[in-house]
């Protein structure tokens, strides 16, 4: 009691410096308080709505309970604050419409009500209304602003009906900002064509697009996090440009920036995780059905204490700042860095395909951009080469132009080329070439290791390659290496080994296959 009673007896204190016109910095030295102390009760003082020659003569119990109470007591308001009061759930959803400003309501308000309050006590009592005292954290959300996108920390299950196995799903949540209308699905990883794929599904729920996109941190959002520059992903970065958006990543340790979807993100858990935790899903379609319906009753739920849900304030005031949906569906593209190879093609591992650059650039790294239809190659900022996208492996797409002169026959090499050449000189070199076709990973190993072999026709004859090509093809040896050696110690000549053995006795120096590897 006695430390209150000092409390009491220092408010009464800046309370009669104040009224004296003593400046806060002086009154803080005076008093031996810090300046915010003194500046946080002059703010206590305008909520109360009383004047300072009232309070000063209030007894202390009065202060007290005055200065000890979140919100002060309705007899010490006056009739102002009343009709202030009623005000504020439709200032609340004012503010949200884009380019209302506080200061707009306020010069509304008191041109209907001209002895109302000034600017300042205003913002102080709508401030308090929403229970929000620390003004720094609070951030009064634009309609159509922005979207905040994340991932939850727990992940949901889906169970194979055959097998039993339990397979983890991430779960996506988006939140828009004014209206907090939510969208939440279900995918099997982060990866960026997944996450694209969930914004892109997100703005389809919301039936447009926000001017600006707000993730976190993630791999597959931000290449490199920057406290003032961070790197954004280039599939991300082209996703936003077809959709007229920006990307604004969340700082890093800046909690205050991602606040809402972490948020909302702690409601999905309640709202879509618990009501599914009993329910086995066999297929990510049924569970992203499953939590759409619980999707829809969160959305449609009143907000904690007021009368409209999140569905209605989006209606009433974001659904139409939104921008529309871009007409041509986004094609997500892939971006790779590679270096041009000596026969002036880039080799595009994912779907063993060969095309070719201009030979000027043979050795140079270029970057390759490709969806699924088209591949560009660049070089810097200029387009180097232009494909349409070719799914058959280890075969090449060349344009004439690209190669030089010398290097023209090498770009006209092709499977059927080296098959119909082989048909001309014995049955078992064909085999042979459609052989070495199949079993080289790279189509430039292939094709040497054909022209190596076919090259021997006219060094030893058509009869002599063939048999050295049989003796290959029945020990399952399909390379250009062992024809030559055979074909060097004449061994095409010599009897099979069960041929042999018919009749020679068994000896260690009868040369079986092994000896021809």
């Amino acid at each position: 009691m006695a430390n209150n009673s000092i409390r009491m007896t220092t408010i009464k204190q800046i309370i009669r410096l104040k009224l004296e016109k003593v400046s806060q910095r002086a009154i803080s030295v005076s008093l031996g308080i810090s300046r915010a102390t003194v500046s946080k009760y002059f703010s206590l003082i305008e909520v109360s709505g009383i004047d300072y020659k009232d309070l000063l003569a209030l007894p202390e119990s009065d202060l007290d309970e005055l200065f000890n109470t979140a919100t002060p007591k309705k007899y010490l308001r006056d009739e102002r604050y009343a009709i202030l009061q009623a005000r504020f759930p439709e200032i609340e959803k004012e503010l949200k419409r884009v380019g209302v400003t506080k200061g707009i309501l306020w010069a509304e308000y008191k041109k209907e009500h001209s002895d109302g309050y000034g600017y300042s006590r205003f913002n102080s009592c709508y401030m308090e209304w929403t229970g929000k005292k620390d003004v720094v954290m609070h951030f009064e959300h634009k309609a159509g602003e922005k979207i905040f996108v994340d991932y939850t920390g727990s992940k949901l299950e889906i169970v194979d009906w055959q097998t039993g196995e339990i397979t983890k799903v991430e779960v996506f949540v988006a939140i828009l900002g004014a209206s907090q209308l939510t969208y939440a699905e279900a995918s099997f990883n982060q990866k960026k064509e997944n996450f694209i794929s969930s914004v892109e599904n997100s703005f389809k729920y919301f039936g447009g697009v926000s001017k600006a996109v707000v993730p976190d941190n993630l791999r597959s959002a931000v290449t490199k996090s920057n406290k003032y520059e961070p790197e954004i992903n280039e599939s991300f970065q082209d996703f936003a440009l077809h959709y007229q958006t920006t990307i604004l990543p969340a700082r890093a340790a800046k909690p205050r920036d991602k606040a809402l979807v972490e948020s909302a993100v702690n409601i999905i858990y309640k709202r879509i995780f618990a009501p599914l935790r009993n329910t086995i899903f066999h297929t990510i379609e049924a569970l992203n059905t499953a939590m759409m319906e619980e999707l829809e009753k969160h959305n449609n739920k009143a907000f904690q204490g007021k009368d409209h849900s999140r569905r209605e304030l989006f209606n009433q005031i974001e659904k139409e700042a939104l921008q529309p949906l871009p007409l041509q569906v986004y094609e997500f593209k892939t971006y790779k860095w590679l270096t041009v190879h000596k026969n002036s093609h880039i080799f595009l591992y994912e779907d063993h395909h060969y095309y070719s650059v201009p030979y000027a650039y043979t050795g140079d790294k270029v970057k390759l951009i490709y969806n699924s239809s088209q591949v560009e190659i660049f070089k810097g900022s200029i387009r180097i080469a232009f494909h349409k996208r070719n799914y058959t492996s280890y075969k090449y797409t060349t344009v004439k132009s690209h190669m030089p002169s010398a290097h023209n026959f090498i770009a006209e090499w092709n499977p059927e080329k080296f098959i119909s050449w082989s048909e001309g000189i014995g049955a078992y070199v064909h085999c042979l070439i459609k052989k070495i076709l199949e079993s080289k990973i790279h189509p430039e190993q292939a094709y040497k290791s054909c022209l190596g072999v076919l090259s021997y026709a006219k060094k030893v004859g058509h009869v002599r390659l063939n048999k050295a090509c049989k003796r290959a093809v029945e020990y399952e040896l399909y390379n250009y290496g062992i024809v030559k050696k055979i074909l060097e110690k004449g061994l095409e000549e010599e009897p099979m080994e069960e041929e042999k053995q018919y009749n020679l006795p068994f000896h260690d120096n009868i040369r079986g296959k092994n000896y021809y590897q």
